[in-house]
């Protein structure tokens, strides 16, 4: 009997060609998918062989919760290191264009900040039946000063067939139905016809006085697409999804406790389907739980900067509804170097893993050689999604404003063909610092703040390194696709055959394929045939696929020893342990149990082990793990 040749997909490499149109339907002329990151001219692709396509569209979060969550059980956060920000440079390849105006404002009466696109779920972005792509941002009313913004944002919408002349569609929420006294960033996708909003709820609603308990909250709901625009209808009811535990990630009480000066955070829930497993995770800009008084930078380092704890975390789904998550390990560290990373997202390029992350000069430690690094766009990368990410251009600055203008910008945001939207802030202040500007006339500060869409950037990345290659217009969102494996279900019409993944299919237009998916209990019911079948096989064509930059990106051999410079420096390893409790400072506001080597996430025990995973053990980290080794770059880690 001849075996089945295994077809698979390929699917083509962000910056590896020169074509210049989108083969998605519904886009329109794009300027650079693949990006022309590389002006090789020749598009590289990717390959997923099937059973990559089935645990990737077949995935299902209740029972490959298991499987995914193993990935994370001794998994220990990567590291940006004061040594590493300390190599932080503002070059010609990474300081952004001088905006001026005249510039477009995409509302005559909101402000506008903080900006993402409805996505699917793989992260491409998504094109609407009408043709229509959507951009979410925060919002407030034009007659609110600037600098209060913050306190009053609601989540607007707009749509757009080219990406680039946008339509304001309204508030995404009715008034009274969000969590919080105010809404600020998150995400949405796209998935069985409805669409999943994300979001951060800061402070209670109703509260006489703002204050800045952070949340992450979910709600969805149905829409109408035609070729009149786009209207967001039958929303379900608001979910807080994600708190703070105090174990992993730190809560507003002990961030308080701690004396910070900068705000703690838990917000801007961005989801990320994983190309290689398909599982499903919501990423967070959070701060390392604990008492900040407790944590110990290292001999030389100014004291306040134990202050300054940011992180990136991340969750894994735990059921069908997106209602259920479980807190992991972060997977950045920024402790005695950040307090805020913000907004992190994550792009696969070339099977490597670039996360960004937003933040200010202000959010620096104190201490640092060279000073803190400017606003900007920071990024790191790594082999997987769990590896040891390290620095972009050795200490994380993708993007920065031009040192003429340090404030004009912010939020970056990369798209999958590595496009960067981000919004106009105070700009033109002729040597005038922030910390100036609230003392000036109301006039002067309206006069000189954006709140609308800044020109879209693109990136070149290669491998270690990035740089601006290209400014587009004010606010462009382009149709681009992520590397990952095409999902399509190709049930037979009246209710006749199978329920089969056509993995030849690349069906993502909504209105063709006139799909009705539910989610129940588990299991994915299509009553439809997709009619358009975008992806073709390319198997007679060169596959370029070159992995050779990725051997150094997580800087532990399999025995664990470092060899980032050359020298072996052992990791140590975070065993779960079976010693009896015993308790200390660090973990007294906590709830949870915990004894010398690690911390458990649930009613039990570490010592204690539960088949139905209810008793989730994590490694506890060394409180000395910010020093830095002067030998390897490596942390005490």
């Amino acid at each position: 009997m001849s075996k089945k040749r295994d077809m698979g997909q390929r699917v083509p490499i962000a910056g590896s060609g020169n074509e210049m149109l989108s083969p998605i339907t519904g886009g329109s002329s794009n300027r650079n998918f693949p990006s022309a990151a590389t002006n090789s001219g020749t598009t590289q692709y990717r390959s997923f062989n099937n059973n990559d396509i089935k645990r990737f569209c077949d995935y299902n979060p209740q029972r490959d919760f298991k499987r995914c969550l193993n990935q994370s059980i001794d998994a220990v956060p990567s590291a940006w290191t004061r040594a590493q920000a300390e190599q932080i440079r503002i070059t010609a390849s990474n300081s952004a264009p001088v905006i001026q105006e005249p510039f477009p404002r995409i509302s005559d009466d909101l402000w506008i900040w903080d900006m993402w696109p409805l996505q699917e779920k793989d992260g491409s972005i998504a094109v609407l039946p009408g043709g229509w792509r959507v951009l979410f941002a925060l919002s407030a009313p034009r007659s609110v000063l600037p600098d209060n913004r913050h306190d009053v944002a609601r989540i607007a919408y707009f749509y757009s067939r080219d990406g680039l002349n946008w339509i304001q569609g309204g508030l995404v929420f009715e008034e009274g139905t969000a969590f919080g006294s105010r809404q600020w960033a998150g995400s949405a996708i796209i998935d069985g016809g409805r669409i999943y909003y994300f979001y951060t709820t800061s402070g209670r609603r109703g509260e006489a006085q703002v204050t800045f308990e952070q949340r992450i909250a979910l709600t969805s709901s149905n829409f109408r697409s035609n070729l009149d625009g786009v209207e967001l209808v039958n929303f379900a009811p608001h979910e807080i999804i994600l708190e703070p535990d105090g174990v992993l990630y730190q809560t507003q009480e002990q961030s308080e406790a701690g004396g910070s000066s900068i705000i703690y955070a838990f917000r801007d829930p961005w989801f990320f389907k994983d190309p290689a497993t398909g599982c499903e995770y919501l990423l967070f800009e959070g701060n390392i739980a604990g008492n900040n008084l407790d944590i110990d930078c290292g001999p030389g380092v100014p004291e306040e900067a134990r202050l300054y704890t940011g992180n990136i975390g991340i969750s894994l789904l735990r059921n069908n509804e997106y209602t259920s998550w479980q807190l992991l390990p972060a997977l950045l560290e920024a402790g005695c170097t950040n307090q805020q990373t913000e907004r992190p997202h994550l792009i696969v390029r070339n099977g490597l893993y670039y996360l960004f992350t937003d933040s200010h000069r202000f959010t620096f430690a104190p201490g640092l050689t060279n000073g803190p690094g400017p606003d900007g766009l920071y990024g790191f990368v790594a082999g997987s999604l769990r590896g040891n990410y390290q620095p972009l251009n050795s200490g994380g600055l993708v993007i920065a404003n031009p040192v003429s203008e340090p404030n004009q910008a912010y939020s970056w945001l990369v798209l999958p063909d590595f496009s960067v939207l981000s919004f106009i802030d105070t700009f033109d202040l002729q040597g005038i610092t922030t910390d100036e500007l609230a003392d000036l006339p109301e006039s002067f500060r309206r006069a000189h703040f954006g709140g609308t869409l800044a020109p879209t950037l693109q990136l070149r990345v290669s491998g270690r390194t990035t740089e601006i290659v290209a400014e587009y217009e004010y606010g462009l969102v382009m149709v681009s696709e992520t590397e990952s494996p095409k999902c399509c279900r190709n049930g037979a019409e009246n209710g006749n055959g199978g329920n089969e993944h056509d993995h030849d299919c690349r069906c993502k237009d909504h209105g063709d394929c006139n799909c009705n998916h539910h989610r129940n209990r588990g299991k994915d019911n299509y009553d439809c045939q997709c009619n358009h079948q975008h992806g073709k096989d390319r198997d007679n064509e060169d596959c370029n696929h070159d992995r050779s930059d990725e051997c150094d990106y997580d800087n532990y051999d399999s025995n664990g020893q470092c060899y980032r410079c050359g020298k072996n420096h052992s990791k140590p390893s975070y065993p779960r342990s079976h010693k009896s409790w015993k308790e200390d400072n660090y973990w007294k506001n906590s709830k949870h149990k915990h004894d010398d080597d690690c911390y458990s996430v649930g009613d039990c025990e570490c010592k204690d082990k539960h088949d139905d995973y209810d008793c989730i053990t994590f490694p506890k980290p060394d409180r000395k793990r910010f020093y830095d080794d002067p030998n390897c770059g490596c942390r005490n880690r």
